[in-house]
């Protein structure tokens, strides 16, 4: 268990009842919204899939995949961690155009991950892909649809604050863009985390770009899967979170790997092995589309609007017991 962050005074501006009905008025908003901006269509996507096929995430190498054996079918199967390469591939298969995307609700297990204010065994989040062509592998077209996201994000909170007036939280439409080795540059003598704290703290509504390669210290800004982001065309949302005085990261996304960052990504990461999957020779072989994508965490999405100290509070998941006694002295309502 990470350390938690115990706000002092701390009190959820909305009932447990209230809490409810503004999550579903979040959720039902934000995502018409979001397919609306990046042209996107809801489809329904796997819960689990099987060992061994090289659709699952495997997020920063070393994380436990929650398996089981099944009774009627050979083989394990594996909950997904996230749907990065899946998505590409039902873009491919569904016939989707360039201009055309999809967007699901993902639920995920991650049995490795420490449990605090922000992070939960249980991952809920809104996984989209879009099919691009080869001149929209840019910066500049990764700006535009960051911005389109947030913009989304405003709209739904204005929607939330009409509702609930109580909740006057104030969202910078103005994202600031910045690399991560610009982000090193900036604050060279703090952590990575510090780092995300001093930029977001100052700006609000921040993205920060090119995640996964190894910065001028020897040191990489955060961890990346070499095989769905183009780490030089990635990045993370990130924005600022009134109650725990932190900055809270809404969503990873990027421009996926062509086949030639997907080779050199693999060999940086010593994964070559990886090439065997229908996934990997798909982008070797250009028969899968070119596509941007990524999550965007409903949770704490939903904690970030709500203005709520912990992750607990608008998701059901199973926390330590220490952790919910903790939550409970501090007025923090873990459902």
């Amino acid at each position: 268990m990470r350390t938690l962050v115990l706000p002092e005074g701390y009190t959820s501006k909305l009932s447990l009842r209230d809490t409810q009905k503004a999550i579903k008025l979040i959720k039902d908003t934000f995502q018409v919204k979001l397919a609306k901006a990046l042209n996107l269509e809801r489809v329904t996507a796997p819960v689990i899939v099987t060992k061994g096929s090289g659709i699952n995430d495997d997020l920063n190498g070393v994380e436990r995949k929650v398996e089981f054996d099944m009774k009627e079918i050979e083989g394990v199967a594996e909950v997904v961690q996230s749907l990065a390469k899946w998505k590409r591939m039902a873009l491919d298969r569904y016939g989707f155009n360039p201009g055309e995307g999809i967007y699901t609700d993902m639920n995920a297990l991650r049995r490795d991950d420490d449990c605090d204010n922000i992070h939960s065994l249980f991952v809920d989040q809104w996984d989209w892909e879009k099919v691009i062509t080869d001149d929209l592998r840019n910066i500049d077209y990764l700006k535009d649809t960051v911005r389109r996201i947030i913009k989304a994000l405003c709209e739904t909170q204005k929607v939330l604050e009409a509702e609930y007036p109580v909740l006057k939280k104030e969202i910078n439409e103005d994202v600031f863009f910045v690399t991560s080795q610009e982000l090193l540059d900036m604050y060279p003598t703090l952590s990575s985390k510090e780092r995300e704290n001093a930029v977001v703290k100052e700006h609000g509504t921040v993205f920060i770009m090119q995640i996964g390669g190894v910065l001028s210290n020897g040191e990489k800004h955060d961890g990346r899967a070499p095989d769905y982001d183009d780490w030089t065309l990635n990045g993370d949302i990130m924005v600022w979170n009134e109650p725990l005085g932190s900055a809270l990261e809404l969503s990873s996304m990027g421009i996926r790997v062509d086949s030639n960052t997907l080779k050199y990504q693999l060999e940086v990461r010593d994964s070559l092995d990886r090439l065997v999957y229908d996934y990997h020779q798909g982008v070797i072989n250009n028969t899968l589309p070119l596509t941007i994508g990524g999550g965007i965490g409903q949770s704490r999405l939903c904690m970030f609007l709500l203005e709520k100290a912990h992750i607990g509070e608008v998701q059901v998941s199973v926390w330590p017991k220490n952790m919910r006694e903790i939550c409970k002295a501090h007025n923090i309502t873990l459902l």
